[in-house]
């Protein structure tokens, strides 16, 4: 492994696709004529040190380029890496094909575990040549819309913001200021209505090409692919949807009333939804510097693995939080893979989210710093996307007794807000998918039937919903412009909402047994992508959400802690 000093001092070298595609000839050759296991396991080893390097110049240019998406040389680097990668994977997949009729098969699966050679055929049976170009048109597509949301400069409280920078204002005491925060930001989207539209358009009709390309009658399969999933269906999935309608949509609704009355509202509106309390939300008592002090504070205190994590993320400086002018409006964890280094990207506001995303993202770098040391392969660092977002959802709940470093008297305040947006948050993220499945099966369908269709999905899943007279165009089922899954990642997000269970159980493992929770959780971080999601869920001693009354089970704790602190607040 390269030795790491900090992200900045990495040096970046343009990827060589066209050696790339030698490298793989010559290495799929010599795999085919392998005479000994141990001749194909050289293979396989040369290839994930090749590929690491590889892997690693692209995400310095994916990190440099979202941290300024201004900065012309990364972009041209983006744009290069964007149309020119795909070219290599016909090269790759040839490869992996010899793996899969290797006669050493039985060996590969004895060393590494029938789970890599399942992946390796998933990612062969959802890739063909015919979709080359057409990926190459979806990465312009998603890059120009992060390109104009991260260009969004909305004047306001005398400052010019972002996106992230205005979201601030929505949980601001002063109805007024939120009402008019909330109103900018719906501004800019109904600015670039007809843009987004058409780029969404696009992108759909691109994904179904692909779909096609494939053989299925749509994107919907091949979405599911992508997506890493073999254990389980669009049937699983909409089961899953009905269960959140029927056990949580009804609380949630209880949850907004409260609220209205707790914020001295008859409704809660739009714009109101981030209020928790009347005299303001809990907020963090610090700066960045403060905040991430307090996180190492915290990771030390919580185990000897977390703490040995968040010292080596300090150390090599693998974080870029503050927010800055055309910085991308995102958040995410992602890995350089030649130093076995995850990294953590986020742009704070001065909310909750930040902490938030000391814990969120964190959870998802922690668990990629265990995989990355405990599991063989590269190929192994990852686990299924249905999986990853219980490390870093349950790391949220984790924090909870930490709360004061961040928080100090509003503590107590934080932990009821943060989980009743964590309960609040599962009806949306449903609605998000369901909604890609109506657009995915029906692709053309026009924009403004999209959006009437979001319409309808909020008043089935989020009936509280109100716009008020801040935006016809929210009102109409504009809202889903803002949400940056739905252009870039088809089927990603209902990862959200299925991890959401798991967190909840493990809030509940963490204060009956905090020894075998955090083993079960340790357990699981260290899996990687090692085994499939149902054999995953088995291992941390996790239950299946979709199953019957899974959402009931899972959520039960939660809505209890929830509704005592209702009671306790005379509501």
């Amino acid at each position: 492994m390269n030795e790491l000093k900090t992200f900045n001092d990495l040096i970046y070298e343009r990827p060589d696709f066209e050696a790339m595609k030698v490298f793989y000839e010559a290495l799929n050759e010599r795999a085919k004529t392998a005479r000994t296991y141990a001749e194909l396991k050289e293979c396989i080893r040369e290839e994930e040190a090749y590929s690491s390097h590889i892997n690693t110049m692209c995400t310095i240019v994916e990190i440099r380029h979202t941290v300024d998406t201004s900065d012309v040389f990364y972009e041209q680097e983006e744009e290069y890496i964007r149309n020119t990668a795909p070219t290599v994977m016909p090269y790759a997949q040839a490869f992996n094909e010899t793996l899969l009729a290797s006669p050493f098969r039985k060996d590969i699966d004895e060393e590494y575990g029938e789970q890599f050679l399942k992946a390796v055929q998933l990612g062969v049976d959802s890739f063909c040549e015919k979709n080359i170009p057409l990926m190459q048109e979806e990465g312009e597509l998603c890059n120009r819309y992060q390109r104009i949301t991260a260009a969004c400069k909305i004047p306001f409280d005398g400052k010019e913001h972002n996106l992230y920078g205005i979201m601030k204002y929505f949980s601001d005491p002063d109805r007024t200021v939120r009402k008019e925060a909330a109103r900018l930001y719906a501004q800019f989207f109904e600015k670039h209505d007809q843009e987004f539209g058409e780029i969404f358009d696009r992108l759909v009709k691109i994904r179904h090409q692909m779909g096609l390309n494939m053989g299925f009658k749509n994107f919907i399969p091949l979405g599911y692919m992508l997506q890493g999933r073999m254990d389980y269906n669009e049937k699983d999935v909409a089961s899953f949807r009905e269960q959140v309608k029927q056990e949580l949509t009804p609380f949630c609704e209880k949850l907004y009333k409260a609220q209205a009355k707790r914020i001295g509202l008859e409704k809660v509106l739009f714009f109101d939804e981030e209020l928790i309390f009347p005299d303001g939300n809990a907020v963090p008592i610090g700066n960045r510097e403060y905040l991430v002090s307090q996180a190492q504070k915290m990771y030390r205190d919580m185990s000897k693995e977390t703490g040995e994590f968040i010292d080596f993320m300090i150390e090599h400086e693998l974080m870029d939080l503050d927010n800055k002018p055309n910085k991308a409006a995102t958040g995410y964890m992602t890995t350089l893979s030649d130093y076995k280094a995850p990294f953590v990207y986020s742009c704070f506001n001065g909310t909750t989210g930040d902490v938030d995303v000391l814990t969120h993202e964190m959870g998802h770098a922690f668990a990629g710093y265990m995989a990355m040391q405990t599991q063989p392969l590269q190929a192994l660092w990852g686990e299924p996307t249905d999986i990853a977002e219980i490390h870093s959802m349950s790391m949220e709940q984790f924090a909870y007794p930490y709360a004061e470093l961040f928080f100090g008297e509003k503590a107590h305040a934080y932990r009821f807000q943060h989980l009743q947006e964590a309960t609040t948050f599962v009806p949306f993220g449903v609605a998000v998918d369901e909604f890609q499945h109506i657009v995915y099966a029906n692709p053309d369908m026009t924009p403004n039937e999209r959006t009437a269709a979001w319409k309808e999905l909020e008043e089935k899943y989020m009936p509280w919903r109100d716009y008020g007279d801040i935006s016809p165009f929210f009102s109409r089922g504009g809202w889903w412009y803002h949400k940056l899954h739905i252009f870039h990642y088809p089927f990603y997000y209902i990862n959200y909402t299925l991890t959401s269970m798991g967190a909840m159980e493990f809030k509940k493992k963490m204060v009956e047994d905090r020894a075998k929770g955090w083993a079960d959780y340790l357990r699981l971080c260290k899996l990687g992508g090692s085994l499939g999601y149902l054999d995953t869920l088995k291992a941390a001693n996790l239950a299946v959400p979709f199953e019957k009354d899974g959402v009931k089970r899972a959520t039960s704790y939660t809505k209890e802690i929830l509704t005592k602190e209702l009671e306790n607040q005379g509501l």
